[in-house]
Order: structure tokens, then C-alpha cells, then sequence
């Protein structure tokens, strides 16, 4: 009989008022206001609430799902005011507080909340201290939401905010997932009502990021009055007049041990496991509890295995202050505390403080970050795992208790260990600028000119090779110079400032800089959105002109707007006066200008967001211009100059007969049109028309596909008896994250435990985002939210890339982990200025074959066969699903998540198809290849026989001249491969010349780029990528007519029209000139240097030839694959030219009298 699946609605998240949600818990955050409204409801109460802060990893997106939530809230008197910055959002949320000392109050009071990551702590105690001192009100009560980065995965430092709230004396709940986020935010209302104490709860990325199935029963959490706390006259709560004496005193006398009994009475502190024998006592809290709990489901331990070991564990709700009695009485009879906590010490300070004075005959061992010998068995840097956890409580376990068991885990994480740590491929998918990015061309500095980095997406730069180096906090950019300035003969630097940060605090540090008089320019990079966390709007009103303003009159001494639209600014844009507006293609220029002024100047770039460009053109927001880049293979040279001019990820490789050339990757690209600049022909804009978009292989409603699906055998399930782990990696911005969700949704629909958690980061810039599900029957058999190491059951791998990373192949065992991994080459922001950069492909899946041993890998080319099946790469990740959901990998019915889909409600009928042609072709991968075809490889494979190389090449150069210049081409090659043969040495010298012979005979002179436009393959490429009226321009800079920069000498690219195709039909018809003396482009300088080279190259092969022996083969081999170096036009190819020359005058040295350690191997 089928299995009922739940009716469940997206809304329930904040709409259902009992049984089961699934949420992550940025949600739950959104939900509890309306749970305390609710509350008070039931209560008689009628309360607002009053919600501000400012956004920052780990919550980073809890503003979006404020304003998603708005008509819940509004509706239960919630008002939500994003911050300006975190200490003016703090002060917000003190004045909620103040509204019924007056007599106009609208509400019995109002509760309030306060959010922001780590620096933002830091950066309100004033606020914090002020404010706990003045109180609370009897029926509002605050809830500071700190969200802490412990591994500084998006942030600039690693944070913890505890000793912060010490510092301000504001009691710190610690939850350790979503339900903990829940029930201790109502305790964290009720706590702050009953002290008058702000109370803080700690946010860290496993559990706000998490996602789970939670219990919302109105009735769960029942707030306890304390009976045995004596309340002081006058109660706690915030009032006025209130001397700063007498509020020291209420707070240090009375609220904080209010704040402890409240803890008491509501049991935050619980002890989950005891022992009538118990020996061991483990004290811990939040992620670090779940931690302990997973470390002893890998050493084997039940729970009912560690109350007959003589174990004892604590889970600590409220971390700060810790209650004394709750500790004493955990400590009887005790012999060893271990305290596990991540960060520094918060409650191990506690524990060893509450217990010096006790009973010497009761008092237990006490230790935390250190043991009794002085190793540091948990650190106070980075971040704890089970598996550290694991070995820590096997040692001091082993004492009393052994078992095979927790030797067997001991000693595979210590094999683990030491094979991660075996050298692997140095490829990693680091965070970039999204295609598009204005960040991609504002961030560049004039040669001579040094930069500072600030908060922000552009804060990336630091690690792509722009002369820009150091950072400051929010807030402080250009600061560090007033401080450097005076002691160094540096005369100027640029300092980067997002408009978001500007707009935050920044402005304040482009005061400080015109107070003190340093010669800076302030880069002020307007983008329109505050994209690092998603694409927020700026917190407030700010216009381009609005900022000049403000920068003329705090005394700026130049201001200069760049654009990529200049002319968009109306008539009557009130800039301040003097102010010039420039096209962004004179950044150069301006900055050269800029830094020979004294003083503060500013430079406003003026360019919208890629991301949030692409957000509103998809909602007819924003004007989608029609005009897309395409690149002519063929003329393309491979050299890497549009990469180095764009920065862009969206310029791709492609790998050809003639070498690697480059390719838009159209889905990807934002429409800056920064790669035009690369100084290349083979670049053209298509006007007008749009994408064709691409024939879907599997046509929708094709009813003998739906039979194919209908009669796919089901496969068997795993059975989650014990937690079931699924690991997905992925590139962020490709809807990996999407795969997670929807199994979340799938196992909550059906019943079952799970929890999912999100390791984004960086990684909507292109960085890897790594998922982490587990399912169980029962969600209390969930511990840890992330896949503990060797445990993943299966890895999803939808960038093998990532898969193949640290964390990723952490979680995976030998003959346990099944892994399903998509072996399509995404390529990372080294390809930008590396145009040789390999992705080591095949040396990543060998780590996972390592890994998860071979018959434990599928490798699939999802992304290629998704695309060209659906039309739409963005059905991969469906499609790789439903491959290991076709082998029994996904412990979740189809029934479940196809109504998770339904759910989604975005692409409804492409997921569902995408996911049964997966399921299809992990069961008859033929039937799917069938309907595809051969991709591009397999329809015009690369030659790898060496009379196919040759073959290929005679009949281009017959082409390209004519048959006896082809006839030159071959003569040479028969003569490498007679000198070869008599090495008796196979053909790899004979191929290399093969290869950059042909290279340098057909060098690309006018003739040829006419041709290869002409030729018909360039045509039929634009017909397949483009449909409707389109016209074809091109941007060229012809050595002979085009003009010259007169600043660095270099030829400028002109936009020809479509009448250029005529004209290169006719001077196609004239390449019998070239070489001639009748050959008009021939006298160049270029093209004598190209005909130069192939002299050269012809006397090298010959000298090769003759003096070839098994000793310098290696180095003839070096001398003569030079050419492959030798790329570009004009500039470029002079600038490669030079380097080759200088390394072949070293190899020939080396060829003519070989070193004894590149003598071929006897």
C-alpha cells in the first residue's frame, strides 16, 4: 500500500500553529516573533514587536526573509526597520524598549530583536552596555540574534562573540540546532522580561544554516517563574530617571542572578545522559553538544553504552553566566569533567571557578582546551568536529572501558588523516567576481599605483594579482593610511569602498582622510545593491549625485563619475559642481590623473551589479540590452588577453583541433562587454535577435518517453534504521543548493527525521558550495548537522571539482561511500590570467576512485547530457539525482519528491523530466545517448593518430594558400619523421612538429581572418547559437588603417558594421598575394615578423635533425613545441614573441650540450 504523504504548504513555515515544520533556521528566526505575538495573544497581552539589525554571514539573508515574511508580521504588529549599521540598529531596539515609560504607548509593550554577525557585536557594546544597563520593559523584553563565524568562511576574521556579551553583562543562550532556536528564543523573551537583561543567543552557520523538521506545539515551552528569586522593590525593568550608579547596581546585584534563576527554573541546563556509576562527566553546548553526540555514535557508544561506562553529559542552554548549583550537583560523585566547547573558554572558566572552593572529597579533575599534561586536545582555533571530539573522549575513556570498536574508528581517522594529507592535484574552486562584474574592471590601479581593499565583494581582489593589498574593518577603509602616509615616500595610494559600506560608516573615513590632509582617492564602487550578502538594496536613499554632494562638501578636491553609461544621468542630475562624467573605458587614465592631486579625490564607478542586473532584467526591472558577444574559434589565438582585460568567468575554453581557443558561455554572461577589450578580432556582437535556445532533446510531452519512465524498474531503498548521509558539492549560482532543499522537503513530507545544512560561504561568487542531508526514522537519532568524517553513505558530486576537495573527501570510506559524480570541467577564476590552466580532471577522479574505492564511483557527463536533453544546463542537478536515485542511493520515494517539487513551484515540469532521464540513464544509459547524439568531441573528434594530425592540417594550409604551400608543410614533417626513426624512438617529435609547424605557417594576416569569417562553419555556429533579425559587428584593429594609443603606442579596435563581411569576402579572394611583393599588408611589421618565424622554426627543425640523439630528445621536444607560446595579435603576440625567443636561446644551449639531468632516462 502506498505511504499517505502530508498536505504541506511553503506558508507552513509561519502560518502553522502546531504538529511539524520543516525550516531552516534563518525561518525559525523569522518565525519566532510571530510565535511570542501568539503567545501574548493567548495571554491577554497586546504586543509589537520591533525588529533591526544589520545583515552578516550567518545571517546574512535574514533581512530577504523579513521582508518575504512582511505581511505575516505586519499583520501580528511587527515592524521590521533594517539597520543603517549595527550600532544605530542596536539603539533602535533600545528605544522599543522606552515606549511605555510614556503614557501615549500604544501596546502593553513591545519585544524586541536585534541581529548581526560577529563584527557587529564588536562594534555595538556601547550600545549593548547602555542599554542592558537601562533594562527592559515588563512586557517587551530584547533578543540579540550574534551570528558567529567560527572557521571565517565569509568573513575577514574568525569571531565569537561570548566574551563581547560578558563584557556588556548580557546572559548568552547557545541552541544547538533549528528546535533550539525556537524554544530558546521564547525562553530568551521570557528571560529578558522577568531580569530586565537584554539576552543574547549565539548564531553560528551548522545551525542557523541548518534545516529541519521542528515542533511548533503552542504549548512546548510553558515559561517558568522562578519562586525562590526575592524580586527587589521597584522590580527590574528599564524606568526614568535612572542614575548610571543605580543601574550598575540592579544589574550586578539583582538582574544577572534573576537571569540565573530563570535558567534554573526552566531547566536550560539538562543532563541527557546519566549513569548510577557515573565516573565521566562531558559539559558542553550548541553545535559542540551535537558534536559530542555524533563522536560517540562514531566510537560505537549508545547511549545506553555510555550509562554502563559510567558517563555523564551536560547540554548547557545558557552558557553565560553559568549556574553554579546546575554544575555541583553535575559534578557529584564524579572523578574527570571534560568540558567541550568550541572558540576560547567560556564555561570552562566557569566550571573550574564554581568547583576551586568545593569539597576536596567531592571536587572532580576539570579540563577543556587543555589536558592535565598541557596538550592543547581542543583548540580554541578553527572549529571542533566529532572527529577530534572522538579521539579526545577514546583517551581518557580507555581508562575504564575498551572496546574493538572505538579502537577501529581511532585508528581509520588517524589513516584518513595521512591520506588527505598525500599531495593532490593544486586546483581548488576559489570564490570570483560573478561574469559581469563591475568589480572586474573598477578594481584595476594605473601601473606605479598601489591599492587597499575594503568589506565588501571586493574584497576578492586581494587575491587576484592587482596590486591591491590590506583590508580594514566596515567602516575604517582609507583610515590606515592617515597612519602610514607621514613615515613612507609612497605619495599616494587608491582605497576601494563599497557603496553599501559608504553608506553604513564609510563616509566617516573619507572625513578623517580630508581632516588630515593624506593624498588618497577614494574609489567608491556603485553597484546599486549590497551583493555580497545577496543583493539587498542599500539601506536607505543614495543616488551618484547625492554622493558627489556629500563628498564636495566634506571637502574633496576632485570628483570624477565613471560609467558604462555616461549619457543615462538626466537632465538636471544635481552633481556637485565640477564634477566630471566619463565612459568607465577611461578608468586608466583618470586614475593616472587623480593621483597627482593633493588631497582627498574621489572616483565614483558607477556600474550596476552583474547578479542583481540579471535579477532585474529577468523581472522586465531593467532594460535587457540585445547584444551578445560570440567568438569566431577559428581566428581566436588562444592567448588569454580577454580573459586579462575582463576578469571574466564567463569566457571559457574550448578545446579544438588547432589548440584551445576561447567560447562565451552565453548562460553565464551579464552583458558587460569588458572581454571586447582583449585585443583579438576573432571577438564579434551579435544586435538584435535573441538565443536560440536550445532544441530539447526530450520533447515535452513525448508520451513514449512517460512510458519509458512508467516502466523503470523501482529500485530499493536504503533503509535508515541509523542516520543516512548525503554530501552534494556543487559551484555556487547553479541551483546546487536547490538539491538539498528539496530532499529536506521530500523526507519531512514523508515523515522522516532530517536535518540538511548549507556550507556556502563565498560561493554564490562562483565558489563551491557543499551540502550536507541526513535522514533518519526518528529526527532524535540525528545528531551533528554536518556529515561527519568517512560517513557520507553518498556523495552527489555536481562539480567534481569540489568533490574531489578536503571536505569532500573527508566524508568519504572505502567500500561504504557510493559516490555519482558529474565529470563536466567548470572552469575557476585561475583560467582568467592562465590561459594554459588545467583542471587535473582525471587526477580528481582518481582521488575518488582512491576514495570510495573504484566500484563505488559512477562518473557521468551530467551537465552535457542534462543541457542537451532539456535544452537548459540548469537541469543537471535533477538529472544527476535522479541517476542515484535510480541506484538506490536516495532513501526517499519518488511520490515524496515530486510533490517537493510541486512544492518549489519553479521549472515544475523540466525538474520532473530531467530527474526520470537520469533515472533512465542509470538504468540503460544507451537509450539515453540514443536520444541525445554525439556531442561536439564525439561529432568532430580531436585527431590522435599522427596521419590523422597531418592529414587535417595539409588540408587546411591547402585552404589557407594552396597545394604546394601544403606540400612545404609535409616535406618538413617526413624529414622529423625520418630523423625519429632512426632514434627508433616513436613519433612524439614528428607530431610536435606536425602541430607548430602548421601553427606558424598559418598565421592569421587579413586574408585569413577574411576567410575564416567567410567560410561557412563561422555562419552555421551563429544560425545554431542565434535566431531572429540579427546584424553581425565587428571589432577590429587592422595594423594598416587602425589608429594608434598615444599613450602606450597600441593599435585601438573600431567597431565595424555588417558591411565588413563584404568586404571580407573580397579580400578573402585575394590571399594568392600574400608574401608578395604585391601583397599590400606584407611590408608590416607584423607580418614580416610572422614570416620570420616560420624561417626560423624551419632552420631549428633542421638543426634538431641534425644533431638528434637519445640524449637531448627531451630538450629537442621543449625547443621545438615553443610556438605553442607564441598567441595573440599586434601587442600581444610582439609581447609573447620576446619571452619565447629568450627561452628558445636557453633550450638550444641545453640542446647543443645536454646537463646530466635532462639526458633522456637509459
Amino acid at each position: 500500500m502506498a505511504q499517505q504523504l502530508a498536505a504541506v504548504q511553503l506558508d507552513d513555515k509561519y502560518t502553522l500553529e502546531e504538529g511539524r515544520v520543516y525550516l531552516t533556521g534563518i525561518q525559525a528566526l523569522v518565525r519566532l516573533p510571530l510565535m511570542q505575538r501568539q503567545l501574548d495573544a493567548r495571554a491577554g497581552l497586546n504586543t509589537a514587536g520591533c525588529i533591526s539589525g544589520y545583515r552578516g554571514s550567518p545571517l546574512g539573508g535574514l533581512d530577504q526573509q523579513l521582508w518575504r515574511a512582511k505581511k505575516f508580521l505586519t499583520k501580528q504588529q511587527i515592524e521590521f526597520q533594517a539597520g543603517v549599521n549595527e550600532d544605530l540598529a542596536a539603539t533602535v531596539v533600545w528605544g522599543s524598549q522606552q515606549v511605555n515609560m510614556y503614557k501615549d504607548a500604544k501596546y502593553d509593550g513591545v519585544f524586541g530583536m536585534w541581529y548581526g554577525k560577529g563584527p557587529g557585536v564588536d562594534r555595538s557594546g556601547d550600545v549593548f552596555k547602555h542599554a542592558n544597563h537601562a533594562g527592559t520593559s515588563q512586557y517587551g523584553g530584547v533578543l540579540v540574534l550574534a551570528g558567529d563565524d567560527h572557521s571565517c568562511k565569509s568573513s575577514t576574521l574568525p569571531h565569537q562573540t561570548e566574551y563581547a556579551f560578558i563584557d556588556a553583562q548580557i546572559p548568552v543562550l547557545n541552541p544547538s540546532g533549528v528546535q533550539d532556536i525556537l524554544d530558546f528564543g521564547i525562553h530568551g523573551w521570557a528571560m529578558s522580561r522577568y531580569s530586565g537583561c537584554w539576552v543574547a543567543m549565539k548564531t553560528i552557520a551548522e545551525t542557523v544554516e541548518s534545516s529541519a523538521a521542528a515542533d511548533v506545539a503552542p504549548d512546548r515551552i510553558m515559561p517558568v517563574i522562578p519562586t525562590d528569586f526575592d524580586m527587589p522593590e521597584g522590580g527590574l525593568h528599564i524606568r526614568w530617571p535612572d542614575t548610571p550608579k543605580e543601574q550598575e547596581h540592579r544589574l550586578m546585584k539583582y538582574k544577572l542572578y534573576a537571569a540565573l534563576a530563570y535558567a534554573r527554573a526552566n531547566k536550560l541546563n539538562k543532563t541527557v545522559i546519566d549513569s548510577p556509576n557515573a565516573r565521566l562527566g562531558i559539559i558542553t553546548t550548541g553545535k559542540a553538544y551535537l558534536d559530542v553526540m555524533q563522536a560517540f555514535d562514531d566510537l560505537g557508544i549508545s547511549e545506553e553504552d555510555a550509562a554502563k561506562i559510567g558517563i555523564r553529559v551536560l547540554k548547557v542552554g545558557m552558557s553565560w553566566p553559568l549556574n553554579r548549583d546546575d554544575v555541583r550537583e553535575f559534578a557529584m560523585g564524579l572523578e574527570e569533567i571534560i568540558v567541550v566547547e568550541e572558540k576560547r573558554a567560556v564555561m570552562e572558566n566557569q566550571v573550574k571557578e564554581q568547583l576551586y572552593n568545593w569539597r576536596d572529597d567531592a571536587r572532580p579533575t576539570v579540563i577543556g582546551k587543555f589536558d592535565e599534561k598541557g596538550d592543547w586536545i581542543l583548540p580554541s582555533m578553527d572549529e571542533l568536529t566529532p572527529a577530534r571530539i572522538a579521539v579526545v573522549l577514546a583517551e581518557r575513556i580507555k581508562r575504564f572501558y575498551d572496546s574493538p570498536a572505538i579502537h577501529e574508528r581511532i585508528d581509520w581517522l588517524a589513516e584518513k588523516e595521512r591520506e588527505i594529507a598525500e599531495p593532490r592535484p593544486d586546483v581548488a574552486r576559489i570564490p570570483w567576481f560573478c561574469p559581469g562584474c563591475p568589480h572586474n574592471s573598477s578594481t584595476k590601479v594605473p601601473d606605479g599605483s598601489r591599492a587597499m581593499a575594503g568589506i565588501g565583494c571586493h574584497y576578492m581582489v586581494n587575491w587576484m594579482d592587482r596590486s591591491t593589498e590590506t583590508f580594514t574593518h566596515m567602516g575604517g577603509e582609507g583610515a590606515t593610511w592617515i597612519g602610514q602616509a607621514p613615515f613612507t615616500d609612497t605619495k599616494h595610494v587608491f582605497q576601494n569602498l563599497g557603496d553599501g559600506t559608504y553608506y553604513h560608516s564609510g563616509s566617516l573615513a573619507v572625513r578623517a582622510a580630508v581632516a588630515s590632509g593624506v593624498n588618497i582617492t577614494y574609489k567608491i564602487l556603485f553597484n546599486d545593491a549590497v551583493a555580497m550578502t545577496g543583493g539587498q538594496p542599500v539601506d536607505g536613499p543614495l543616488t551618484v549625485p547625492q554622493i558627489t554632494r556629500q563628498m564636495y562638501d566634506e571637502g574633496a578636491k576632485r570628483i570624477i563619475v565613471l560609467s558604462d553609461e555616461p549619457d543615462k544621468y538626466p537632465m538636471g542630475a544635481e552633481f556637485a559642481p565640477g564634477v566630471d562624467i566619463r565612459h568607465r573605458d577611461t578608468l586608466d587614465d583618470t586614475q593616472k590623473e587623480l593621483r597627482e592631486i593633493e588631497g582627498v579625490s574621489i572616483l565614483i564607478f558607477d556600474q550596476t551589479c552583474a547578479a542583481e542586473k540579471r535579477r532585474r532584467r529577468k523581472r522586465k526591472l531593467m532594460v535587457d540590452p540585445p547584444k551578445r558577444v560570440f567568438i569566431n574559434d577559428l581566428v581566436c589565438e588562444g592567448c588569454g588577453d580577454c580573459g586579462e582585460k575582463s576578469n571574466c568567468l564567463a569566457v571559457v575554453p574550448v578545446e579544438t583541433e588547432f589548440g584551445r581557443k576561447r567560447a562565451i558561455d552565453q548562460s553565464a554572461c551579464n552583458k558587460d562587454f569588458s572581454c571586447l577589450n582583449g585585443f583579438c578580432p576573432s571577438f564579434v556582437t551579435i544586435e538584435g535577435g535573441e538565443l536560440r535556445k536550445p532544441e530539447a532533446a526530450a520533447k515535452s510531452g513525448d508520451t513514449s518517453s512517460d512510458a519509458i519512465f512508467a516502466s523503470l524498474p523501482r529500485p530499493t531503498l536504503p533503509a535508515i534504521d541509523d542516520p543516512w548521509s548525503v554530501l552534494i558539492t556543487g559551484v555556487g549560482g547553479t541551483g546546487v543548493v536547490t538539491i538539498g532543499a528539496l530532499l529536506g522537503m521530500a523526507a519531512h513530507i514523508e515523515g522522516k527525521g532530517v536535518v540538511g545544512l548549507d556550507m556556502a560561504g563565498l560561493a554564490q561568487k562562483g565558489g563551491a558550495v557543499v551540502s550536507h542531508i541526513r535522514f533518519a526514522h526518528d529526527q532524535n537519532k540525528l545528531h551533528a548537522a554536518r556529515i561527519p568524517a568517512g560517513e557520507a553513505n553518498v556523495v552527489l558530486g555536481c562539480d567534481l571539482l569540489v568533490a574531489a576537495s578536503y571536505e569532500g573527501l573527508a566524508k568519504m570510506r572505502r567500500g561504504f561511500t557510493k559516490a555519482v559524480i558529474n565529470t563536466h570541467e567548470t572552469v575557476t577564476g585561475a583560467f582568467t590570467h592562465n590561459p594554459d590552466f588545467e583542471l587535473k580532471t582525471n587526477e580528481h577522479m582518481k582521488v575518488i576512485n582512491d576514495a570510495c574505492g573504484a566500484d563505488g564511483v559512477k562518473f557521468v557527463e551530467g551537465s552535457d547530457i542534462a543541457t542537451r536533453l532539456m535544452g537548459n544546463s540548469i537541469a543537471t542537478n535533477l538529472f544527476m539525482l535522479g541517476v542515484a536515485w535510480q541506484q538506490g542511493l536516495i532513501p526517499i520515494s519518488e511520490e515524496a519528491l515530486m510533490q517537493a517539487i510541486d512544492l518549489n513551484g519553479v521549472a515544475i515540469d523540466m525538474n520532473k523530466q530531467s530527474f526520470y532521464w537520469g533515472r533512465l540513464y542509470a538504468h540503460d544509459p544507451k537509450r539515453v545517448i540514443e536520444v541525445v547524439g554525439p556531442n561536439e568531441a564525439e561529432a568532430h573528434p580531436i585527431a590522435t593518430e599522427l596521419s590523422d594530425i597531418v592529414a587535417k592540417r595539409r588540408a587546411f594550409l591547402t585552404d589557407y594558400q594552396n597545394a604546394a604551400y601544403a606540400d612545404r608543410f609535409t616535406s618538413l614533417v617526413d624529414k622529423m619523421a625520418l630523423a625519429e626513426k632512426r632514434l627508433d624512438d616513436g613519433d612524439e617529435l614528428t607530431r610536435t612538429v606536425a602541430k607548430y609547424y602548421f601553427k606558424l605557417l598559418a598565421y592569421k594576416d587579413e586574408y585569413e581572418v577574411a576567410r575564416l569569417y567567410t567560410a561557412p562553419a563561422f555562419l552555421k555556429k551563429v544560425t545554431q547559437t542565434f535566431t531572429g533579425d540579427y546584424k553581425i559587428n565587428f571589432h577590429l584593429a587592422p595594423p594598416a588603417v587602425a589608429d594608434k594609443d598615444p599613450e602606450n603606442g597600441q593599435l585601438k579596435k573600431s567597431v565595424y558594421g555588417p558591411w565588413m563581411m563584404s568586404a571580407f569576402r573580397v579580400l578573402a579572394k585575394f590571399k594568392f598575394l600574400r608574401g608578395t611583393k604585391l601583397d599590400p599588408f606584407g611590408r608590416t611589421h607584423e607580418r614580416k615578423m610572422e614570416r620570420q618565424l616560420i624561417a626560423d622554426y624551419e632552420k631549428l627543425v633542421a638543426e634538431v635533425i641534425g644533431g638528434l640523439d637519445h640524449d637531448n630528445v627531451r630538450i629537442a621536444n621543449a625547443l621545438l613545441t615553443l610556438p605553442e607560446q607564441i598567441r595573440g595579435y599586434g601587442h600581444v603576440k610582439d609581447g609573447n614573441i620576446a619571452k619565447v625567443k629568450t627561452r628558445e636561446a636557453e633550450l638550444l644551449e641545453q640542446f647543443r650540450n645536454p646537463p646530466e639531468h635532462l639526458k633522456a632516462a637509459e
